[in-house]
């Protein structure tokens, strides 16, 4: 029901006040407050239909009854309009249990009125005649109401059913594109990594230059790079993140690939979905410590600890020098960044030498 329509159904209500306010001059001491009653149930028409629902269907009933009480006091007023009007709001709007009481008293009205004002048959008649209108015209447009409900509910469905069908083939055409980047760039990536890091190797062991050494490993290291970026690719298209433990897996294993150094993941706790920006903080931070091992103890073999706690996700990573490095102070920017990017986050990072290598500690709540 649009606007427009709720003022209307709301000025309807003047069909019982206006018959009402005509009637004030010539009440009696005792209608008085029948035509109170009068007023105060009519007052949920403003609202219908109303909440709770009960309360329309006790307010028709005694409305009913006190209309027709004052109807039966002044006959030749326009008392007859609320009758009416409370029959049909009552046939369209109120249940079973609302419109057969008020059909019955206002047929025990109207026979009442027959014997104490001797209406003729054919006036009797006819009145029956217009309650039996008023009643078609009430069920009638309770059944056009119920009609345009249900065929925008029909509408509703079928535009829904529209929408998943259009989103089924999306994401099935995404699946297939996610299925042959996997099968076929990823697998191409991956075996071109291998391939290169054994280049390297055979170039080192034949003793050629530095150049060409470097240029192998820098081949090598934009493979590892696309390999990463088309797992990324796949899981935006599957609209599936990557988890934390699967994205420090494949950091360790460019890292691996590049030095040809051992490292390895452990993970404590039960493996979660956790934020973005943790997921990204996290990354962040394997990621500059991996870069500075590359820097200062190249060929280091690693070891990354990742624990999820209830309240908070924790990464260690130790790098295994064979010696207690020198203690530094916190100077380099990519340090500074992983440490303000923690604390923005309410968590702490902590960095130092340990007996055979360098620790990186960083924990942030989740």
């Amino acid at each position: 029901m649009n606007r427009y329509s709720r003022i209307l159904e709301s000025l309807r209500w003047l069909l019982i006040a206006l018959p009402l306010a005509s009637t004030v001059p010539h009440l009696a001491g005792w209608e008085w407050p029948l035509a109170g009653v009068v007023l105060l149930t009519s007052l949920p028409m403003l609202w219908l239909p109303t909440h709770p629902d009960w309360l329309l269907g006790t307010s028709l009933v005694l409305l009913g009854i006190s209309g027709s009480l004052l109807w039966l006091s002044h006959p030749t007023g326009l008392m007859p309009v609320i009758v009416f009007t409370t029959l049909f709001y009552a046939v369209r709007f109120g249940s079973l249990r609302t419109a057969i009481p008020v059909i019955v008293v206002v047929v025990g009205a109207f026979v009442a009125g027959w014997f104490r004002f001797d209406v003729s048959l054919r006036s009797g008649l006819l009145d029956m005649a217009l309650v039996a209108v008023v009643v078609l015209l009430g069920l009638n447009r309770r059944s056009r109401t119920a009609r345009l409900e249900q065929t925008q509910l029909a509408l509703a469905r079928a535009q829904t059913a529209a929408e998943e069908h259009a989103r089924a083939a999306t994401l099935a055409e995404r699946a297939r594109i996610a299925r042959e980047l996997h099968d076929v760039l990823a697998h191409s990536l991956s075996g071109l990594a291998l391939n290169l890091q054994g280049a390297r190797l055979m170039l080192r062991r034949d003793g050629a230059s530095a150049e060409a050494v470097a240029q192998v490993e820098r081949a090598q290291q934009l493979a590892v790079e696309g390999l990463s970026e088309a797992r990324k690719a796949v899981a935006a298209l599957r609209e599936d993140p990557v988890p934390l433990e699967r994205a420090i897996r494949d950091l360790l294993d460019g890292y691996r690939l590049d030095t040809s150094a051992e490292a390895e993941l452990i993970v404590h706790g039960e493996p979660r979905a956790v934020e973005a920006t943790t997921t990204a903080t996290v990354l962040r931070a394997v990621q500059e410590a991996l870069s500075n091992t590359r820097k200062h103890a190249p060929g280091s073999s690693v070891q990354v600890t990742l624990v999820f706690e209830d309240d908070e996700v924790t990464v260690t990573v130790l790098d295994h020098q064979g010696r207690k490095p020198a203690a530094a102070p916190l100077t380099g920017y990519g340090l500074r960044g992983m440490r303000e990017r923690a604390e923005l986050l309410g968590g702490q990072l902590s960095t130092g030498p340990e007996e055979d290598g360098w620790r990186v500690h960083l924990a942030i709540p989740a």
